[in-house]
């Protein structure tokens, strides 16, 4: 590369404060031909360039902007800049805007050199103040998105929160106060690495939205996680009142048919008491269900186990489908555990949203069986396989023992994502 070419340094500057910015960090600011980056990113190098003294590089144009749109505008509208400095919070690597602008960079300019300078995160931060460690730690990010973060929480001893917005400290008690998570002890820092540096520790009764205002990194310790490595839940685990419930052994040859993935989005029809929706969101921390339903007792139900388990990936949904369903976003996945004769117009509704959608049916009564095989015929079942499974449990008869049979069912899987090639 020649002396003159253009090159952008993508900079993490660490926390905010200039006393927080690596060497490698400095130089670039220090020999930059432009700046570009927020408000508060922008004040951070001008503080370090006030503190160069006589050393001060007069006239740098500064760009207060942090949208990749306009920052490749002004890029492209100024040839004259050969030594461009992004400056972005944190460090590039961990929750930054820097691979989706590095990306576009290299996209819209080719010949551009772009180079990314790591910073300090406000996780090792935040762990180096509270003399802990953060690589045993789940990492979650709240800025600028409703994640679900529950679940992870649930089955780990540590999980680090980055907040962002003015909602996102009230947004993170009041969900862990609704799933009664009470025995966690949460450190919340505020404006960390500034003068005004906040850091409180106690337990969720005894921190106030007001303690997480602004940009705010907590670490969340939990004493007792959930360290359930299967998925699969026993029935009388299960709060069921008064309403049919997939049984676990059909539940357990059901999920094994879904060949469900990490990125899954599941619409679960006719979820009953929830059982199916449970393991399916204990599968996988990203994974995100649909629990369909339309009676009332069950909706309440199934708000009771996601409580209960703790599994904020699932989205409840009352109402009947298809009717209900046209508004979701785009299935992976089709679970029916109920259709209240609408097998074929519940089938049509996902397979317009997502033609590959990975399906099964579970069908009890014969007239069910004959929507299915009629959804067979008409094309709307590809690949299909029809397990039926038997199943008997053992009762105590005085000092005997005896198999008693559960109804028979019928699991009929279709569908996925076809392999290269086929049509």
């Amino acid at each position: 590369m020649s002396e003159t070419a253009r090159k952008v340094f993508l900079t993490g500057i660490g926390p905010g404060s200039r006393q927080g910015m690596t060497q490698q960090a400095r130089e670039a600011i220090a020999t930059a031909d432009c700046l570009i980056g927020a408000e508060r990113m922008l004040s951070c190098a001008e503080e370090f360039l006030s503190e160069r003294g006589g050393e001060k590089k007069k006239d740098i144009p500064r760009l207060c902007e942090y949208r990749t749109g306009e920052i490749c505008s002004y890029i492209e509208s100024h040839p004259e800049y050969r030594r461009l400095v992004i400056l972005l919070s944190g460090d590039t690597g961990f929750y930054s805007g820097a691979k989706k602008l590095g990306m576009a960079l290299k996209e819209r300019f080719p010949e551009l050199s772009v180079e990314m300078i790591p910073g300090i995160s406000s996780i090792v931060y935040l762990s180096a103040k509270l003399g802990t460690s953060w690589e045993d730690g789940a990492l979650v990010s709240l800025h600028g998105q409703d994640a679900d973060f529950i679940s992870t929480v649930n089955r780990n001893k540590k999980t680090f929160l980055l907040l962002g917005g003015s909602r996102s400290g009230k947004h993170m008690l009041d969900r862990l106060k609704e799933f009664g998570m009470d025995q966690i002890i949460l450190h919340c820092g505020t404006r960390l690495s500034y003068p005004d540096e906040r850091i409180l520790s106690g337990s969720l009764d005894a921190l106030s939205e007001e303690a997480l205002g602004g940009l705010s990194t907590v670490l969340i310790e939990n004493p007792c996680p959930d360290r359930r490595v299967s998925s699969h839940i026993r029935d009388e685990e299960m709060i069921r009142g008064n309403v049919p419930m997939t049984k676990e052994e059909v539940r357990s040859v059901s999920m094994a048919k879904l060949e469900l993935t990490e990125d899954s989005v599941l619409w679960d029809v006719g979820a009953g008491t929830g059982s199916v929706s449970v393991e399916a969101a204990l599968s996988g921390k990203h994974i995100r269900v649909y629990a369909v339903e339309k009676k009332e007792e069950a909706v309440d139900l199934i708000r009771q186990n996601r409580i209960k388990f703790r599994t904020d990936g699932i989205r409840i949904i009352p109402g009947e489908a298809p009717e209900s369903l046209r508004d979701l976003e785009t299935p992976t996945h089709l679970f029916i555990g109920g259709s209240s004769g609408n097998m074929k117009e519940i089938l049509r509704t996902a397979l317009e949203k997502n033609p590959d959608v990975r399906i099964v049916i579970n069908a009890i009564s014969l007239e069910t069986v004959g929507e299915v095989m009629e959804a067979v015929k008409s094309g709307m079942l590809r690949d299909e396989e029809i397990v039926q499974l038997s199943v008997s449990r053992s009762r105590t008869l005085g000092r005997y023992h005896m198999m008693t049979g559960q109804n028979p069912v019928y699991i009929i899987s279709a569908g996925g994502p076809r392999e290269k090639g086929t049509i």
